[in-house]
């Protein structure tokens, strides 16, 4: 892992701790990744409670009860969606803060109203507030996309906190 994403990690994990905060992750487009850079810092048990990786929109909806009128109304990589996934993730874990990340990473299956690299996130907070992010990457690589959306999600977390 990168210097980056292991720095803003620990800051994520500090912030919570000190406030006594336990989150959750909902991941489709990074497949776990965010889950992943939390859980390689030592420690982080106290704060990480679980992630759930929902590739499959029959998974958004089981797992995190993501409505299947929401998919079928704005598509699985949506704000909407991202927003129920962070609400279904919250309710399921029963945590203080849940981040969702929805997008297409590529190379394929973009299209010109959702190309490749558009990803949506969303962080819902106890006190039920859901902040939502859209960021258009552009096609820059898999890799990189899920690299910067792990970022993405890791800022909104630490806002959640603070």
């Amino acid at each position: 892992m990168d210097e980056e994403t292991y720095g803003r990690a620990v800051t994520v994990l500090e912030t919570f701790r000190a406030r006594g905060l336990t989150l959750a992750t909902a991941e489709s487009c990074t497949g776990g990744l965010v889950a992943a850079a939390l859980t390689e810092v030592p420690g982080s048990s106290d704060v990480v409670d679980r992630g759930f990786v929902t590739y499959s929109n029959a998974a958004k909806t089981a797992m995190l009860g993501v409505p299947e009128a929401t998919l079928a109304a704005h598509g699985a990589v949506s704000e909407e969606t991202a927003r129920a996934m962070a609400k279904g993730a919250l309710e399921a874990a029963g945590v203080d803060a849940a981040v969702a990340i929805t997008g297409i990473a590529g190379p394929g299956g973009g299209s010109a109203e959702k190309p490749v690299g558009l990803v949506h996130f969303a962080c819902a907070r106890k006190d039920g507030t859901v902040e939502h992010r859209e960021r258009r990457f552009g096609e820059i690589g898999r890799g990189e996309i899920r690299q910067l959306s792990v970022l993405e999600a890791l800022d909104l977390l630490a806002r959640a906190a603070s």
